[in-house]
């Protein structure tokens, strides 16, 4: 059974929020649609709720059902591409930029948290950049000076605050956070609700039109708007630009148990891919998230399993009183090429705004779209509009670029390989399987009481073949990391539509 965007359950309790949530009948108008029910789209219609404008949010499932309800949420100005990396991209005053916003959006969520009264565990706590795994501290020294030259005046050298088995120095981030992503949304739907602001679940947008603004939902309802904004991880508005600016990856978490109070910092690591680390409570019990293991979406050879024992053994080794797992799941992170989100009006659209490109701080790149998105479409000068622009382009990511994209090409090679397997019988229940018949590819699932269901392994999106992921049950693109259920409806962008049946 599906829970959001995959099989595995996060620790994070959403059962408040299936509840079907407004309808459309005919031709709605409101100042601004939101597509997207997430942290970024709740935030930005929260903020448009609080100046006054009618607002409409859609939502293919149920609020927080997509990444932000599978993210560790993180709350963090302790950016993963590090500023010494963002310098290099964007200046020295882009990655001032950098931090003051991050920073902002985590002092917005508590605000928010404060002045609705939201009961989502939200608290400040120090977050700590150890070296890898027989690492040395020379890339610490050197995030440290950038760090400070970035504006983060009081990020220090640490000794490890537990008696870990990670016993390197290591730098201290303050004041950084955590809640719980899922209460905090649960938390914004009340509150949209009680300005009048409409959200809608269980509807699919699947066409965009800019100048008059307008979304044509798939059951065939259309919203007139003055603005849309698009926040659906993957933006579905857009069919090329900005998916070659960006990379689709699964990351993995884990939830172990740990006697009360043993860990309550956050913490992430420079190993590539890195691990990040934070504690949670759940059910009366503290829990210690462990997160890693990150590689392309739709290429990961099959090796879900031993991903989540990685992890384990990672954790038990560093935090040697960590227990039993009790909850693994895996997330979709998009990478931007250039290390931020892309946040503003979309490339070549006047009245069309998207948010995507998390980049691993999802929950503070959503809060931004709040603090950015909503000045753009009044006309106000932002200080961050121009650094998180989607239509920028940074010479220095030009190296990322290529090398993202010459992976997308070599996708396309699967269309000339032959299938996975040559019958439908050599499919074990409740997998799939690529079949071929002819100059034609078939995604094949047999579910658990051995009836096949088949459809084309095309991609809808830009014609990749989609390759079985065993963890989740979905068919995952490898090209641009679109997501369908193993029968074939989409589950994340940017395709708009499911997987053809055959």
């Amino acid at each position: 059974m599906l829970r959001g965007s995959g099989t595995t359950a996060p620790i994070w309790d959403d059962v408040g929020l299936h509840e079907p949530q407004g309808s459309l009948n005919g031709l709605t108008t409101a100042d601004v649609c939101v597509v997207g029910a997430g942290i970024a789209g709740l935030s930005v219609a929260y903020s448009l709720g609080l100046e006054g404008l009618s607002v409409v949010v859609v939502d293919a499932r149920y609020p927080g059902s997509g990444e932000t309800g599978r993210t560790t949420a993180h709350l963090s100005n302790a950016l993963d591409d590090r500023y010494s990396h963002l310098e290099k991209l964007h200046g020295a005053d882009g990655a001032r930029q950098a931090a003051s916003s991050h920073t902002r959006a985590i002092e917005r969520i508590e605000e928010i948290v404060r002045v609705e009264g939201i009961g989502c565990a939200f608290e400040r706590t120090d977050g700590y950049l150890f070296p890898k795994e027989g690492g040395d501290a020379h890339e610490l020294e050197t995030e440290l000076a950038a760090s400070r030259r970035a504006g983060l005046t009081d990020v220090e050298w640490s000794d490890s605050p537990l008696a870990l088995g990670i016993n390197s120095r290591c730098l201290r981030f303050p004041r950084q956070a955590q809640f719980d992503p899922v209460a905090y949304v649960a938390g914004l739907v009340a509150a949209i609700r009680s300005m009048g602001g409409r959200i809608v679940s269980g509807v699919h947008a699947s066409e965009f039109e800019d100048k008059p603004a307008r979304v044509k939902m798939r059951s065939g309802e259309t919203i007139a708007a003055s603005s849309i904004v698009v926040a659906t991880n993957s933006p579905i508005n857009d069919r090329v630009a900005i998916h070659t600016k960006q990379a689709a990856y699964r990351s993995y978490a884990i939830a172990l148990r740990m006697p009360a109070g043993a860990f309550r910092t956050l913490m992430w690591d420079t190993d590539d891919p890195y691990h990040y680390v934070r504690a949670a409570r759940r059910s009366g019990e503290d829990l210690l998230i462990v997160g890693g293991e990150d590689h392309k979406t739709g290429q990961s050879s099959d090796d879900y399993a031993g991903r989540f024992d990685r992890l384990a053994k990672w954790a038990r080794r560093n935090f040697p009183f960590a227990g039993d797992v009790v909850y693994k799941w895996s997330v979709q992170v998009l990478e931007p090429n250039d290390g931020l989100a892309f946040i503003g009006r979309n490339p070549g659209d006047e009245n069309t705004f998207i948010v995507t490109g998390d980049s691993g701080h999802g929950m503070t790149h959503g809060t931004l779209a709040a603090l950015i998105v909503p000045d753009l479409i009044a006309g106000r000068a932002n200080p961050w509009a121009d650094l998180y622009d989607p239509g920028r382009v940074r010479l220095g990511a030009a190296t990322e670029f290529v090398k993202e994209n010459t992976n997308v090409a070599a996708q396309y090679l699967d269309l000339l390989k032959p299938g996975e397997v040559s019958a439908e019988a050599e499919i074990p229940a409740g997998s799939g399987a690529i079949l071929r018949a002819g100059v034609h590819r078939i995604a094949a699932y047999k579910d658990e009481r051995g009836v096949v269901h088949r459809h084309s392994a095309i991609c809808p999106h830009l014609g990749c073949v989609v390759q079985w992921n065993d963890l989740e049950k979905t068919w995952d693109c490898p090209c641009h990391g679109s997501r369908f259920t193993s029968e074939g409806s989409t589950l994340n962008g940017p395709a708009t539509g499911p997987l053809r049946p055959v």
